[in-house]
């Protein structure tokens, strides 16, 4: 009796180990974590330079001798409910691109107009089908460097944020990273404010240094669309990138940011767009982007 009641026990502890283990792989956040520190800030924990792949789908590699903020914790968390969101939606829901054309009754060569999105690791293409702007594809940005906020000076491996365009001459089909088309940082804004930086891309390859890299087989998709509509008439592409979503809530969440201006400015163009479905004229005045109808 004695000696089943110790086989119980080990049996027991040896279950308990198991989901200990399961646990701590499952949840880094369990594990032990330096103390907050509210003033100080870091580095995106999903830049390239710690980044594994599985397949196309990047996972977060966390230095656990970095400081995080509180807000770098709950931002950590929802950017995870964000690329979960996004897997399920890849395996089970998402269309070709020759699907979605047929289904906008819309073909390659039509104007396009891309929007990129830091946090989300995201880049979203739309066509214009005559009537408005409508959304045509999701592509996951495989790799960025950096953190949230605009490129400041060469070298500071930050990926711009802005208002850009994407000219003819500003497409690489001999690129090193597979395909890219350079985004033209620094444009009048950044000139302005006295940001340096160039060859700023969107580009195959997964390798960032400051770029937004896709893998190879999505920026094809990209690349083509860009290109096409570039051959077909369209002047330049408008390329509006963003720290994030710039609804209010987000807004609300990083009222506090030392770029917290800089967005409330880049929001005009984010609302424009979302309310008329067109993207807006931008100009530069008084070192400041206006948006225009």
């Amino acid at each position: 009796m004695v000696k089943a009641w110790l086989i119980l026990v080990d049996i027991l502890v040896y279950m308990l180990l198991f989901i200990s283990l399961v646990l701590f792989y499952l949840y880094p956040t369990l594990r032990e974590m330096p103390v907050l520190d509210e003033k100080k800030q870091i580095s995106n924990p999903y830049c390239p330079e710690s980044t594994i792949l599985m397949g196309t789908l990047p996972l977060p590699k966390l230095d656990l001798n970095a400081t995080f903020t509180a807000d770098d914790l709950k931002r950590m968390g929802q950017q995870c409910k964000a690329e979960e969101y996004g897997m399920r939606e890849n395996i089970f829901l998402q269309e070709t691109l020759d699907e979605r054309l047929d289904l906008l009754s819309a073909k390659m060569g039509d104007p396009v107009f891309i929007r990129i999105f830091k946090e989300e690791a995201l880049l979203e293409v739309w066509i214009d089908t005559g009537r408005e702007y409508e959304h045509l594809k999701d592509y996951s940005i495989c790799a960025y460097s950096g953190y949230l906020g605009p490129k400041l000076k060469e070298g500071d491996r930050q990926a711009p944020e802005g208002f850009y365009k994407v000219r003819k001459n500003q497409l690489n089909p001999n690129s090193k990273y597979h395909l890219s088309f350079n985004l033209g940082y620094p444009n009048t804004y950044d000139k302005a404010h006295n940001r340096t930086g160039s060859f700023l891309m969107v580009h195959g390859n997964c390798v960032s240094i400051g770029c937004y890299a896709m893998t190879d087989e999505k920026i094809e998709e990209i690349y083509a669309l860009v290109k096409t509509a570039l051959h077909k008439g369209q002047k330049y592409i408008n390329v509006h990138a963003y720290p994030f979503r710039m609804t209010a809530e987000n807004m609300n969440f990083y009222e506090g940011n030392n770029w917290y201006d800089f967005w409330v400015n880049l929001k005009e163009g984010y609302d424009y767009f979302e309310s008329e479905k067109r993207p807006p004229k931008i100009k530069i005045e008084n070192k400041r982007y206006e948006v225009y109808e």
